[in-house]
């Protein structure tokens, strides 16, 4: 019994019960208003995605309402539930940090350097400041784009040909094109329409033809071919006399007719009271660009050139003949349009049947000249003699917006980014003198337009964001200093962003703002649990030393604060890393937007936790040490609350 005794004997804890509770108490105390205010901060900083709207809003809330919703539990639960959790299982004896193998490999790393750095000074400081300034010019240098393309599997193929075109050429037309597009190896299916649907909704003359190529699995492709090199090739290919070539991608193209009313990249409108006039300034525009880097598929929408079959009824005539007006555009009416003469029915189905005079009959004017009306007086007489018939130019389609009549100068942006190409487009027009006549106006639309708007949003709420950020951690250390040391790592974390997007080869758009705001947020907190330690250091200090402190003292403490509770600091870096990183290897359909979101996101997450771990420490030993010179003591700024 005595040998049981002594195996399930239980070893008084090294600790009471009293003095666990109070020691997690005051843990949860130090760290949990930091990560409270935190976590507050990065919900602010998500406050200019709420404010995008239009196509990039629909993209992005969904995504700011998820992480909002769940950062906001996370807030409430890291100052109610997790201090429970820690009493329930954070039992029994614990070895320190320093016994963990990986805790003295980490600081026997990080000591050596973190003291370098506090020894040379001006060297550390200008080493991140012109890391700073060099990745200004880098950012300039990037193109902007709306949003980056989403690679949807496949292309639509919209050329536009003369107005006046006739349905059997534009069949003969659609059956050649399909034929050179199946050629093409990496081509799986071919689908074309021309004309429109039979709803009031699609308004496509019968010289709009859509033509929807499916590709085949990227496996199957010849090696080092590009979906690029593959319009490319349709493009070369499809060099048809009379035939404008435009590419784009189904979805992105409904969304933008449906949008802006433009079916291209970029659309010049050009508002005015004349269509003649209109056609003039739009064909003057397209001269003016013609020729510009990046400018792709560029043709006018026709607003003249359209054919009408006209039937002027002679008036005199009809008189000699009996005939009333009435009397021939019955008859007209009949021969060419049809006339209802009845109805079947077909289960539940009921149809009106038609009559009118065979296509022989009616498909040249000579024919139609000829169709034969009875007149009381003479018998049978052709329409020849009562009416002249005639084709006569006019509009194809009248577009107008806000009652004024419009016509539009499309084009697509292919080998250059959009911001640049529709720039230099803007400059060309603007130096050409005599384009706009007066009365008449040109307005830029597409998704030229969408960034225009996303750009605007972006420029106004971002430094209000700040703002609120700023204040968050005045609340969180009731010290402006503070407060001002913990957000000085945003400007540095902007450094890694854009340095891994411009080797990364990415385009300034939305989604790479959205990874900037959400950078914004993970830099402060790392510089939130930096600061909270660096002061409970300086609390240690004070406590031992009382006023007593000498320059020596303070940067010891300042190295214990910093490198002896690393591992924290690198777990926060590293549960972002973990959870991004996968992202730039991830493959398929939305990669191609995710991947500009987490570009800066790992980018800065790793330069702003080499500045927190290097620079912040030293800023903070420099600050203590000018107010060591001027008070004689430290401003020590409680860290339990």
């Amino acid at each position: 019994m005595s040998l049981f005794k002594k195996i399930f004997r239980k070893t008084p804890s090294w600790i009471s019960e009293e003095e666990r509770l109070a020691v997690i108490e005051q843990s949860s105390k130090q760290v949990s208003r930091g990560v409270f205010f935190a976590t507050v901060i990065i919900i602010t900083s998500f406050l200019p995605v709420f404010m995008l709207t239009g196509q990039e809003g629909k993209l992005f809330h969904p995504l700011a309402f998820t992480k909002t919703f769940i950062m906001l539990v996370d807030a409430v639960l890291v100052i109610t539930l997790a201090p429970v959790l820690i009493s329930f299982f954070m039992k029994g004896k614990f070895r320190p940090d320093n016994a963990n193998p990986v805790n003295r490999l980490l600081e026997k790393i990080y000591e050596p350097v973190i003291r370098w750095v506090l020894r040379w000074r001006k060297t550390t400081l200008a080493i991140n400041i012109l890391a700073l300034i060099i990745s200004i010019p880098l950012l300039k240098s990037l193109g902007t784009e709306f949003m980056p393309p989403l690679d949807e599997q496949s292309i639509l193929f919209m050329p536009v040909t003369l107005p006046d075109v006739s349905n059997a050429e534009a069949k003969r037309l659609l059956q050649v094109q399909d034929r050179i597009i199946r050629t093409v190896p990496e081509v799986d299916k071919v689908l074309g329409k021309a004309g429109r649907a039979s709803t009031a909704t699609d308004n496509a003359p019968i010289s709009m033809i859509e033509t929807i190529i499916m590709l085949k699995p990227k496996s199957q492709w010849r090696k080092g071919f590009t979906k690029k090199d593959i319009i490319n090739e349709l493009d070369n290919k499809l060099q048809i006399p009379g035939v404008v070539n435009g590419w784009t991608q189904p979805i992105i193209n409904r969304i933008n007719m449906l949008a802006t009313g433009v079916r291209t990249d970029v659309g010049i409108k050009v508002f005015g009271q004349n269509l003649d006039t209109i056609a003039a300034v739009s064909a003057k525009v397209k001269q003016a660009l013609e020729g510009t880097p990046g400018v792709q598929d560029l043709y006018v929408e026709p607003v003249t050139g359209g054919k009408y079959l006209a039937i002027n009824v002679k008036r005199d005539a009809l008189s000699r003949y009996g005939l009333s007006v009435d009397d021939v555009n019955q008859t007209v009416e009949v021969a060419l349009g049809g006339a209802p003469i009845g109805n079947t029915i077909e289960g539940r189905r009921r149809f009106s049947i038609s009559v009118r005079l065979a296509q022989d009959f009616r498909n040249s004017v000579a024919q139609i000249q000829r169709i034969p009306l009875r007149s009381p007086a003479f018998g049978e007489i052709p329409l020849s003699e009562v009416a002249d018939v005639q084709f006569e130019d006019g509009p194809p389609m009248i577009t107008s917006e806000n009652a004024i009549l419009r016509g539009a100068v499309m084009f697509n942006v292919r080998g250059r980014d959009l911001g640049s190409t529709v720039k230099e487009a803007i400059d060309k027009i603007n130096s050409e003198k005599k384009i706009l006549p007066a009365g008449y106006f040109l307005e830029w639309s597409g998704q030229y337009e969408n960034l225009i708007r996303g750009k605007q949003t972006l420029m106004w709420i971002a430094p209000v964001v700040l703002i609120i950020i700023f204040f968050s951690l005045y609340f969180a250390f009731h010290s402006i200093r503070e407060a001002f040391l913990s957000l000085i790592t945003v400007p540095f974390a902007l450094v890694g962003g854009a340095y891994i997007i411009y080797a990364w080869g990415v385009n300034l758009s939305v989604a790479v703002a959205v990874g900037f705001i959400a950078l914004f947020g993970i830099a402060v907190e790392t510089g939130i649990v930096m600061v909270i330690y660096l002061n409970d250091a300086m609390q240690q200090l004070v406590k031992l030393k009382g006023n007593n402190i000498t320059k020596e003292d303070l940067r010891e403490y300042v190295v214990a604060g910093a490198a002896r509770r690393l591992r924290p600091k690198l777990m926060t870096v590293c549960v972002s890393l973990f959870g991004l990183v996968p992202v730039l290897w991830a493959s398929g359909v939305g990669t191609d937007v995710m991947q500009p979101i987490v570009l800066p996101m790992i980018g800065g997450v790793l330069t702003s936790s080499t500045h927190i771990l290097l620079v912040t420490p030293l800023i903070f030993l420099i600050t203590k040490e000018y107010e060591l010179r001027k008070y004689g003591k430290l401003e020590v700024y409680a860290t339990q609350h």
